[in-house]
């Protein structure tokens, strides 16, 4: 065979959103930081070229994310990684920390303790501390301590032709989200309302990104709006949550940054307090717990320690490669599976 690269891929799920583990022939990521890594990969034109071979058809697809395991920069880790996805690599992300840290225990590359093992990870945005339980050999769940989290504006608003004027915050949970409360576009968050959910979200990040600046005051790397999520209220007080992501798709999961961003605004208007937990389900219903572990600072703003509580279930492990001659080994894209947003795409 007339391979030039080969990656091997544990496949995992954290609550039905796919985090694939990029476990071998992972090339050297240059960068003194994590952060720095993230910068590279999103900048340099080598770094764009090994996302495309994982993310974009024919290897890849729309659905889910690939998660670059490294060895970690900062001496408390054990293990780095940096999340790719069709639009750019992301610093930071509860569900794809869930799947990183089942795929390291459960694949055996860290050795795993019972009835529970605390792992280290390196993130762009600072370290996530995951305490995996553990039993059998399997990662019963996973709780994450997130990176702080804080408010960068509440109550701001944007004026749209389709629904009006249209609230929302931003705030930080690992990256940059805009919370929107749902029933302003008059619709619910289920299954059946996936598309519409999707198009008023990219049209409201594209809008509200050339609007606003944002950038983290600590991480220059980290800038801009990631997401738009929407949130509701269950009957039984649970959070209900749908967080769109480009090219056009939603989250399966709850979402660990986007409950992280959201706990801050929940904090900043004095409906949580440290020791509060409570659940937050996704689109499709699968569940996180969401608790205030602490409050802390960041650059002289209020911020919250969140942690999330969710599972990982690993399904499978392949390999993906490259022949020399393949000549669509750049990746393509195209409007059938992708959306509208494939015409965008710079391959």
């Amino acid at each position: 065979m007339r391979w030039k690269r080969m990656m091997q891929l544990l496949d995992v799920h954290c609550e039905g959103e796919i985090g694939k583990v990029a476990i071998g022939g992972v090339p050297t990521i240059p960068g003194q930081t994590v952060a720095d890594q993230l910068h590279w990969l999103n900048t340099d034109p080598k770094g764009k070229e090994l996302r495309h071979f994982l993310v974009l058809e024919p290897r890849g697809a729309p659905i889910g994310s690939v998660n670059l395991l490294l060895p970690p920069k900062n001496a408390e880790a054990d293990a780095a990684f940096v999340i790719l996805q069709p639009d750019q690599a992301h610093a930071s992300s509860g569900s794809n920390s869930i799947c990183v840290t089942t795929a390291l225990l459960e694949s055996g590359m860290i050795e795993m303790q019972e009835p529970e093992t605390v792992v280290m990870l390196d993130t762009a945005a600072g370290l996530v501390k995951a305490v995996a339980a553990c039993k059998d050999g399997h990662c019963d769940s996973v709780t994450l301590t997130m990176v702080p989290s804080f408010v960068h504006e509440l109550d701001a608003h944007i004026e749209t032709e389709a629904w009006g004027k249209i609230g929302f915050d931003l705030a930080y949970g690992g990256v940059f989200y805009a919370l929107v409360d749902v029933r302003q576009l008059g619709l619910t968050i289920e299954p059946g309302n996936a598309r519409r959910l999707v198009e008023a979200g990219m049209l409201l990040k594209s809008e509200i990104n050339r609007r606003h600046t944002i950038v983290h005051p600590e991480i220059p790397a980290i800038s801009g709006l990631a997401y738009v999520m929407f949130r509701d209220e269950d009957p039984d007080g649970a959070v209900r949550t749908c967080t769109t992501m480009w090219p056009g798709r939603v989250d399966r999961s709850p979402c660990g940054t986007g409950n992280s961003a959201n706990l801050a605004t929940l904090y900043a208007r004095g409906r949580v307090k440290p020791g509060d937990r409570f659940l937050s389900r996704s689109i499709i219903g699968s569940q996180f717990m969401v608790g205030l572990h602490d409050v802390t600072e960041i650059a002289g703003r209020p911020a919250v320690i969140p942690e999330i509580t969710g599972r990982g279930f690993t399904y499978g492990i392949h390999q993906v490669a490259l022949d020399a001659f393949d000549p669509l080994s750049r990746g393509f894209v195209l409007t059938d599976v992708w959306g509208a947003a494939a015409e965008s795409i710079e391959i």
